[in-house]
């Protein structure tokens, strides 16, 4: 298919109401509405009425869609990404935690420059050590700058470096360790084998940065796809057959996790608060399953 230039021009705010009005969708509220387009955005709150068009190609809206109905799924799916990103918080703190004392246990404060742990050592040493220079040389933590200045070093020890890389940086950090002991027993912590653990990192880190752009989650087709454990070693989901691209996997294996980092947390009972707080949301739309409150894993 030949491709065509982009020529939609650029709409005042009253014109994009008018524009969404003329398309069928009911507005109570236009003085909300136009305050909505000009402080959130056209484009940002279409992602939320999307599922209300009857004709997507020519944007028509079904018989009886609101505003207010789009607004309530952006209230919604912003209460979310709060909710998730306070918990992966406190799962990346634990997964630091973990990999510093294991490794350094095992092979000192400076293991991440002995090359021989990792299955790559020339992609490593270009790459994540490189990486790690980079926010070494960056910080401007008082902790950092005080080694800098008294020790010659080319980094500061695990304990140290570690708090301060990007956790996608720490993540690949893991994926890049050779298969071993300590490899597996960080992974075991967490109640997973090492080849998932890996995936489930990864993941971790792509659902954090969609919370961190304040981008949409609640019905987003995830591109990163975590491993479902075949022998998980905490409670997990009994249904096998959901979808791991979509929100439902991702607030599961937050779940799962919180049995380690935090297993008094109130995140189940935080979110069924907030479904009862926005009863019209579909969260099959979210890849949740019939009966999905029934598993085990939500239970504990």
């Amino acid at each position: 298919m030949d491709k065509i230039r982009y020529s939609k021009p650029s709409l005042t705010f009253p014109s994009q109401l008018q524009q969404l009005i003329d398309r069928g969708l009911i507005v109570e509220d236009p003085d909300k509405a136009l305050h909505l387009l000009e402080s959130v955005s056209y484009y940002r709150i279409s992602g939320y009425w999307y599922p209300l068009l009857s004709d997507k190609q020519l944007h028509i809206f079904k018989e009886g869609s609101t505003f207010e109905t789009a607004f309530q799924l952006y209230c919604f799916d912003r209460e979310l990404r709060l909710l998730i990103s306070s918990e992966l918080e406190k799962i990346e703190v634990a997964v630091r935690a973990k990999m510093i004392y294991v490794l350094s246990q095992k092979y000192g404060g400076f293991w991440f420059e002995n090359l021989t742990l990792f299955k790559d050592p020339d992609k490593f040493k270009s790459q994540i050590l490189g990486k790690l220079k980079e926010e070494y040389e960056r910080s401007d933590e008082e902790f950092i700058k005080a080694f800098r200045d008294k020790y010659s070093n080319p980094f500061p020890p695990s304990w140290m470096i570690m708090e301060i890389v990007s956790f996608g940086t720490l993540s690949k950090l893991y994926s890049q360790l050779a298969p071993g002991k300590e490899k597996r027993d960080i992974a075991q912590y967490f109640g997973l084998p090492d080849s998932v653990f890996s995936t489930w990192l990864h993941s971790i880190v792509y659902l954090r940065n969609v919370c961190a752009h304040h981008s949409r989650l609640w019905n987003r087709g995830l591109s990163i796809k975590p491993q479902s454990p075949h022998s998980p070693r905490k409670v997990w989901l009994n249904n096998r057959e959901v979808r791991t691209d979509k929100a439902y996997f991702a607030l599961s294996m937050t779940k799962y996790l919180l049995q380690t980092v935090n297993p008094k947390s109130r995140f189940t009972v935080k979110f069924t608060q907030l479904l009862s707080k926005y009863p019209n949301v579909d969260v099959k739309a979210m890849g949740f399953p019939d009966n999905w409150d029934k598993e085990p894993l939500w239970q504990v």
